[in-house]
């Protein structure tokens, strides 16, 4: 990429290479979130390029400039991702001796309200697990996929992602990697274990079409299940069920914190279950569980 930048500067692209190298090796982050950061860095250093400015003599100043470019474009959400990802950029760069502060460091982003999630009530779970067909190999395989992700509480990306090698139902738990590759190990409810039995059984060997696949789910042409057919296979459930809220494969996830929670789990279980690396992005969940507890409180009690 083409730069206007004096020879007598580091190349400021050099080290944006250096920074995302150092995301996904010493890091160890995974895939998506490097690409997040790349996408983020990209749009600050060609907006510094268009300036003639560089990383290394920028002010307090400059940068709150490029705040406020951002927010003229980006929503709120995006651009708190961008001024994230900026003031990671600086602090590698004073950790490699490139600079001896960061001018990004008092740098403050949008503030956000926490978006409490989609929940999913329990009647409407069974409503849900209810509309698969478990005399079609099709069916056998999309009530597995549910019922594995209410029991569990996985991401998206990690459900279709699992292996065989990963699903241990006698002793009753899958093993998954994370955000960050990071290894955990959650134990699968006995509905789930029976429902993935059935389609290991019946459905699975059908669709496999003679293929070995390593992976748990797979598709009608024998191949791994996208997150994209997920998603539009639960949407297309949530509808035959008659459930009026929006679906999308993280309401399950939602839905499965929540209802452990209502029922009385502790939070350190719940964070270590989901993969949260950080306890904060769990406590979500507690407000959605005290807003449960005051709508019924509102329905029962004699003087609401």
């Amino acid at each position: 990429m083409a730069s206007n930048l004096p020879d007598s500067e580091v190349p400021m692209y050099n080290m944006a290479d250096q920074f995302l190298h150092y995301l996904r090796i010493e890091r160890g982050l995974a895939d998506n979130t490097v690409e997040a950061y790349s996408r983020d860095l990209i749009r600050f250093l060609k907006y510094l390029e268009a300036r003639n400015l560089v990383p290394q003599k920028l002010s307090r100043d400059q940068i709150g400039e490029y705040a406020a470019f951002l927010g003229k474009m980006l929503s709120a959400r995006s651009v708190a991702r961008n001024i994230s990802a900026i003031k990671v950029f600086f602090r590698f760069l004073v950790s490699e001796d490139i600079l001896k502060d960061s001018p990004a460091r008092l740098l403050e982003g949008p503030k956000l309200s926490r978006k409490l999630p989609g929940v999913l009530s329990l009647r409407e779970v069974e409503r849900l697990l209810a509309q698969p067909d478990p005399a079609d190999p099709i069916g056998q395989r999309d009530l597995a996929m549910i019922e594995l992700l209410y029991a569990t509480g996985l991401r998206v990306s990690e459900l279709v992602n699992l292996k065989l090698s990963n699903i241990h139902l006698d002793p009753g738990y899958v093993r998954t990697l994370g955000k960050g590759s990071k290894e955990r190990i959650v134990p699968l409810g006995v509905k789930a274990m029976e429902a993935v039995k059935a389609y290991l059984a019946g459905g699975r060997l059908r669709l496999r079409k003679n293929m070995n696949s390593p992976y748990l789910f797979l598709n009608f042409r024998g191949q791994r299940m996208s997150r994209q057919g997920f998603w539009k296979m639960i949407k297309k459930y949530g509808v035959l069920a008659g459930i009026k809220k929006q679906i999308t494969p993280h309401s399950m996830r939602h839905s499965f914190a929540s209802h452990l929670l209502e029922a009385g789990a502790d939070l350190r279980s719940v964070q270590v279950m989901l993969g949260h690396a950080d306890i904060a992005t769990t406590q979500i969940y507690t407000h959605v569980s005290t807003k449960r507890l005051k709508e019924l409180h509102e329905k029962y009690h004699p003087r609401p």
